[in-house]
């Protein structure tokens, strides 16, 4: 079953109407209703084509937030091959919302970690709507020292909506976590390269995407606050999303221009989630050419571009 966002209200009648049409055609075998399913595309088509044109950034964030778009486990099962999975911090406990380990990428090997959010209402509660703890951002920290040890590069996925705020992550020093996770970013001396395939919400993306490389997938978004966090606390309303996420520039496009991240990834026409195959292969042929970047450069010289990207950054504006 098709989900729908609130702006493709229409999109759906469209497209419910011509589903009908079909099946009335099945049944009654007409030619004139199958005829009628097929304007009735085309007119959905183009509907999706002018929706999808100029997205406000408050309905890119409906689209990164899609159920239906491709998760990190779309991605590890369909981009990279041999994946054996390496679970638990070592210290507390392993935290589903983070998943990591060794893999092959067109035969080359790598360490692979991102966040999971779930696809449905059971995997989403063990996965915490990949919202990860400290015992997360500290698996993601050995995944990354042990790659660095063996002379992998690490690849990264982000999509959270942020750390996870709750008393016990904070007890157990979920800021901490995620600055060693930043830390450890910054120091590793392999390539290391990352994803927005969601959502990129404050620290706890940063943790991940302090990398060589950063691409953005079409519709995800980046941001140090989500829209609905910024406006309760700007406007103590937090109805006025709307605002906030034309505010905090937090589309692919406004953060290309910011030197922010590095290239933009398309995605098939409607967002990733109706062409989930499309989409994982686009970004895989991203991952590809961003590690190929890279390869020429020795360890120093990984550490020393990384710093200074993020050096760099802030040096130019949306009128440059």
């Amino acid at each position: 079953m098709t989900h729908y966002l609130d702006f493709e209200k229409s999109l759906a009648e469209i497209e419910g109407k011509a589903e009908e049409l079909r099946n009335m055609s099945r049944q009654e075998d007409s030619a004139d209703m199958e005829e009628q399913a097929q304007a009735l595309d085309q007119k959905a088509a183009k509907l999706l084509d002018d929706l999808y044109k100029n997205l406000t950034p408050w309905r890119k964030c409906q689209v990164a937030r899609h159920p239906a778009r491709p998760h990190c486990i779309d991605y590890i099962r369909t981009l990279f091959t041999e994946f054996t999975p390496l679970a638990g911090d070592r210290n507390f406990a392993d935290d589903h919302a983070v998943m990591g380990g060794l893999a092959r990428l067109d035969g080359r090997p790598v360490m692979v970690i991102g966040h999971e959010k779930g696809n449905d209402t059971k995997s989403r509660l063990e996965r915490n709507f990949g919202m990860a703890r400290p015992e997360g951002y500290r698996k993601a920290i050995r995944l990354m020292e042990m790659a660095d040890r063996f002379g992998l590069p690490v690849v990264t996925l982000i999509d959270t909506p942020g750390a996870y705020p709750g008393k016990g992550a904070e007890e157990r020093g979920q800021s901490e976590a995620i600055a060693r996770s930043t830390q450890a970013c910054l120091g590793l001396g392999v390539p290391l390269v990352s994803v927005i395939i969601g959502e990129g919400g404050s620290g706890g993306a940063v943790a991940f995407a302090t990398a060589n490389r950063i691409a953005m997938l079409e519709h995800s978004v980046y941001s140090v606050i989500s829209p609905e966090g910024c406006a309760s606390i700007l406007w103590k309303d937090a109805d006025k999303m709307r605002e906030a996420a034309e505010a905090l520039r937090l589309t692919a496009q406004d953060l290309k221009k910011l030197g922010v991240i590095d290239r933009i990834i398309s995605e098939p026409q409607g967002g990733a989630q109706r062409d989930l195959r499309a989409a994982v292969e686009s970004v895989g042929q991203a991952i590809g050419q961003m590690l190929d970047e890279l390869s020429g450069l020795d360890r120093d010289g990984l550490r020393a571009e990384r710093r200074q990207k993020y050096v760099n950054m802030g040096d130019k504006g949306l009128a440059a």
